[in-house]
């Protein structure tokens, strides 16, 4: 096993559990930076996979300005009375744990039948990792994505103004 690899893996084991921390964690604030630690390791598993551009991406975006918003909304609803969240079994949550079983066994079943690592190329990852490579395949492959986000995304900026206006009247 290469160093590469080895890192992919360890990284992998400290998301999963940064991702356990975050949803199982009673403690908002808690939950929040097992979140931001999550974020980390993500960016560490896309430089282990030669994706630079996303990885720095990954830290700004998400760990940075998102995680900031996150920790202020906590921060202004004042989670702190936790007597009021008591654990109750919901038919919900027996079919999600149904739904995350089955897709841990898909998980298990596709890392089974790829585990040579065929079709991997590094100096094709290292090319297809870059800013300029990433716009080429956005704008060129998934333009009608990118501007039905883009008009999701205004509208819902539209929508918040109509709202807060509506309260200031």
């Amino acid at each position: 096993m290469t160093l590469t690899i080895t890192l992919f893996g360890i990284l992998a084991a400290l998301a999963i559990a940064s991702a356990l921390v975050t949803i199982l964690s009673k403690h908002p604030i808690r939950s929040a930076m097992g979140l931001v630690f999550h974020f980390f390791m993500l960016a560490g598993l896309y430089l282990t996979l030669s994706a630079q551009f996303i990885a720095a991406l990954q830290v700004l975006v998400y760990a940075g300005a998102i995680m900031v918003l996150v920790i202020f909304v906590i921060m202004l609803l004042n989670l702190g009375d936790e007597e009021k969240l008591k654990y109750k079994i919901d038919p919900k949550q027996i079919m999600g744990i149904f739904l995350g079983g089955a897709f841990l066994v898909m998980l298990g079943t596709i890392f089974a039948t790829n585990i040579s690592g065929a079709g991997y190329n590094p100096e094709i990852a290292i090319q297809n990792g870059t800013a300029q490579a990433l716009g080429k395949e956005l704008y060129t492959n998934y333009i009608f994505a990118i501007q039905a986000i883009g008009l999701l995304l205004t509208a819902a900026i539209v929508g918040a103004i109509i709202l807060a206006k509506r309260k200031l009247n």
